[in-house]
């Protein structure tokens, strides 16, 4: 094996150093999933007081920013991402007041507030689709969505052949007593029509949602599905596949140029009320060119790596993806957002810990593969220290300071994602990365909820984990999060640039600055030479000038 050598070679993918400024550029940004966080009420759903009595946890963690996933008024079917009511807080989550107090204290800590907003569909149970429901074919309360007449010769059957992300058809018809009644596109759960946004009413509605958002004080937007808001207008059909429609290809119902002047739009309205204020893009999109449309100056700031995150344990396809971002980000004046998981995917550390760690998986059931627990979280803990040495900013999914897993042997009587149904259990779904978190060992539900309630139930292994069981515990996976934080700052990686170092298959080896960052994803220990340990993925992974396998370092 070719071993590491200190020469360098120089990249032509330096993150830029351009007018542009802000927090967002390099801040390491917390997602709550509100539901699974803490639940303060015992009624077994995390709520935001729940949140509000571990911001304690997050301040210590060492995070910028906290970005909380849909809290408002829903029935819930599929976990709030069908919004009812925009300007209101589910009664499952508490209140207004709740979010203001939250909000306050969250902000007296220094750490500031994203919240979701999900434009591309609202609930059946809005106001708006209950209207267009009774109204007329044509009629302005129909125009807000996206309704047509079936084919067929009673248009019996749907407007085109648009599958559901979720699965199932994408169109639904409805019910209104009349001889050919007219079908409603949802491109996810079918409790989720999707909105009409060359409809101006549509576009005037979202300004004033992000301004009553930002009149609360909040710092920010994560847009879900922000690349699917424009369809074609002729809606056609999907040719090349059958199957649902996928989010990472340009097809009619994804990534239209025309989408660039809503959040243009948008731009301008948070701009009334200062320039610190952002938008995240939740953009499964064809490759990091396009990706990058959506960070330009008068539009957002921030936009998720899915290609980074779905580049698996694979040093080859990481690098490539890193040069690619760097590259189509520095056009534009933009840093880039790095992710290993969230509240879709199996969790990093589940999926590393695959006998092929390169596989993306919709979800993880009893009946499958089950992941080696001890590699998957080395791994995982390397493949995070790596990331957070990247220039740029990045996200951490609630949980995985912690090294949790995903939740692989849910049986199927209490799984809620309507994936899950949809597929008829085909796609295992998304509930195992989304089972509550643990916070202390000795209490029930592992401290999640004072009464032991938990709306998804926890594996035993999570009371292992939990942060009673960290705290203060040198090695521990906890311990490494707040320790890479700190030096993440007083290094100033994010804002830093990135030379890579020729490096034998297997191994990524940059200097950030003074920093050397050095990932080994092979088998066997790899010379990397002498220097001093600022931090390591797991206690005595670098000694004597030799980085251990399936490890990661931070060396001066």
């Amino acid at each position: 094996m070719e071993q590491s050598s200190p020469a360098t070679v120089a990249s032509p993918h330096k993150e830029p150093s351009g007018s542009r400024t802000g927090w967002w550029r390099d801040a390491v940004i917390y997602q709550i999933y509100p539901r699974s966080f803490a639940d303060a009420d015992g009624n077994g759903i995390g709520d935001l007081e729940g949140v509000r009595q571990h911001l304690d946890h997050l301040e210590r963690l060492g995070v910028d920013a906290i970005w909380l996933s849909p809290f408002y008024r829903s029935p819930q079917a599929d976990a709030g991402y069908d919004v009812a009511d925009y300007r209101d807080v589910d009664p499952l989550f508490g209140t207004l007041d709740d979010f203001d107090r939250m909000l306050r204290e969250a902000h007296e800590r220094a750490l500031r507030v994203i919240v979701d907003l999900v434009p591309n569909h609202t609930s059946s149970a809005h106001e708006w689709f209950k209207l267009a429901t009774l109204a007329a074919p044509g009629s302005p309360e129909r125009d807000r969505y996206l309704f047509r007449d079936g084919r067929g010769e009673h248009g019996e059957l749907p407007p085109n052949n648009w599958k559901s992300v979720f699965g199932g058809p994408a169109w639904t018809r409805i019910e209104d007593g009349t001889e050919n009644p007219q079908w409603y596109l949802h491109l996810f759960d079918a409790g989720q029509p999707d909105l009409n946004w060359r409809n101006p009413e549509v576009v005037a509605e979202f300004h004033d949602v992000l301004r009553f958002w930002l009149k609360r004080g909040v710092d920010g937007f994560r847009v879900d599905v922000a690349h699917g808001l424009i369809k074609q207008a002729d809606l056609p059909d999907l040719v090349g596949h059958e199957g649902p429609a996928r989010a990472d290809e340009l097809g009619p119902m994804w990534d239209q140029d025309d989408v660039h002047e809503i959040y243009r739009g948008w731009n301008r309205v948070l701009h009334e009320f200062g320039d610190d204020k952002i938008l995240v893009a939740e953009a499964w999109v064809a490759n990091s060119e396009r990706r990058s449309l959506y960070v330009r100056h008068d539009e957002m700031q921030q936009a998720f790596n899915f290609g980074y995150m779905q580049a698996g344990w694979d040093a080859a396809a990481m690098r490539a993806e890193i040069d690619e971002s760097l590259a189509s980000n520095a056009l534009v004046d933009a840093t880039t957002t790095w992710v290993l998981s969230n509240h879709d995917v199996v969790r990093h550390t589940s999926r590393f810990g695959l006998s092929d760690p390169t596989r993306w998986t919709h979800g993880i059931g009893p009946d499958e593969e089950q992941p080696d627990l001890e590699l998957g979280l080395r791994r995982g803990r390397a493949a995070t220290l790596f990331m957070l040495g990247l220039p740029g900013s990045a996200y951490i999914y609630e949980g995985e300071e912690l090294g949790l897993p995903e939740h692989t042997t849910l049986p199927a009587e209490v799984r809620q994602d309507p994936t899950f149904f949809r597929t008829g259990g085909e796609q295992t779904g998304r509930d195992g990365c989304r089972v509550p978190l643990p916070w202390d060992s000795t209490k029930p539900a592992f401290g999640f909820s004072p009464t032991g309630a938990s709306w998804l139930p926890q594996p035993a292994i999570f009371g292992e984990l939990a942060p009673d069981r960290q705290d203060g515990v040198p090695g521990s996976t906890l311990e490494l999060y707040r320790s890479a934080l700190v030096a993440r700052r007083e290094l100033d990686l994010g804002g830093g640039s990135l030379t890579w170092r020729q490096s034998p298959e297997g191994v990524l080896d940059f200097d950030n600055g003074e920093v050397r960052v050095v990932l080994n994803t092979t088998e066997e220990p790899a010379a990397v030479g002498e220097a001093s340990v600022i931090v390591e993925s797991v206690p005595g992974a670098y000694a004597d000038g030799t980085l251990a396998p399936n490890a990661a370092v931070w060396l001066r």
